[in-house]
Order: C-alpha cells, then sequence, then structure tokens
C-alpha cells in the first residue's frame, strides 16, 4: 500500500518560510537574474502545494531543489538561453570588459560556462553548503558522480580563471 503524505497548510508554510530565501539564493545564482528566478520560486512553490499528497515532508527540501533544478532547465531550454562555446569566445573587446569585473562577476562568468549539471553541483555545494548525499538525492546522482562533476567542473572553472589572469598579465 502507497502511503499518502498529504502536508497540510501548516507544513507547507513552515516550508515557505524556512526554505525560500535558500531556493531563491540557488535559483538567482543558477540564472542570474532576479526576476527569473523569482517566478522560478513561485512555480516551485505552486507544485509543492499541486503536490502535496505526494511529498513527505521530511523530503521536501530535496523535492523543492530538485523541482527547482528542472524547472530551471526547462525554463533556459525554452528560452534558447544555452550557450557556452559563445561564453568561451574572447576578442579584445571581451578582455577590455574583464579589467571592469569584479571578482564576483568572473566567477559568475566562469560558472556559465559549465554545464547544467556541473554548475548545479557547484552552487549547491559551495553556496547552499549541502554534502555529496545531499546534492546526489537533489539531482538524482550517486555520491561518486557528484565528487566526479564536481571535481570536473572546478577543474573548468579553475582553467578559465587562469586564461581570464593570464589575458588580464598580457594586457596590463
Amino acid at each position: 500500500m502507497l502511503k499518502k503524505y498529504n502536508l497540510n497548510r501548516k507544513e507547507y508554510n513552515t516550508i515557505v518560510k524556512t526554505l525560500s530565501g535558500r531556493l531563491f539564493g540557488y535559483c538567482v545564482k543558477y540564472l542570474q537574474s532576479k526576476p527569473d528566478a523569482d517566478d522560478i520560486v513561485q512555480d516551485v512553490f505552486e507544485k509543492l502545494w499541486n503536490n502535496r499528497k505526494k511529498v513527505d515532508f521530511e523530503k521536501s527540501k530535496s523535492w523543492l531543489f530538485t523541482t527547482a533544478h528542472n524547472t530551471m532547465l526547462n525554463y533556459i531550454k525554452r528560452r534558447n538561453r544555452i550557450s557556452y562555446v559563445d561564453e568561451v569566445s574572447s576578442d579584445d573587446t571581451q578582455v577590455c570588459q574583464i579589467h571592469q569585473f569584479e571578482l564576483k562577476e568572473i566567477i559568475n562568468h566562469s560558472l556559465e560556462i559549465l554545464p547544467p549539471v556541473q554548475k548545479s553541483i557547484i552552487l549547491l555545494r559551495d553556496l547552499e553548503g549541502y554534502d555529496y548525499k545531499e546534492i546526489g538525492e537533489i539531482l538524482e546522482l550517486s555520491e561518486s558522480q557528484v565528487k566526479v562533476y564536481l571535481f570536473r567542473a572546478r577543474n573548468k572553472m579553475k582553467k578559465r580563471l587562469k586564461n581570464l589572469n593570464m589575458l588580464e598579465v598580457k594586457h596590463a
């Protein structure tokens, strides 16, 4: 027999109150847009309410972040915003702009070149502080897959930051 969970209004409000800020932060970092992140968070909480009979209160955090991750991927695909190769190419204009970026902007730019799963893992681990097991549950990956993707993502970012540093030294 399947267990029926049926979140009540009080549990739902508790989830919204305790997790909305973290969920919004994750979405903003991923999408680089507060209005888009706000839309995604509202959509995810609406989905939670609509699926309240299927969601266990104890696993609601994992459910929310998984749903947000998938919703953001679908949103990006719909808007044709995925363009990893274009982000990597550089020209003299881009090199001049690099001098104007603050460290935070350079890191955000480096995040943009990562594939969606790697980007999510970096944000969940380094921004949100989730452990490998929790990230695995959210993204439906094994702990070892999470570790491999995290390693690869960090290496890509290090390489990207190193290349930006070399460009800066050449033009200084």
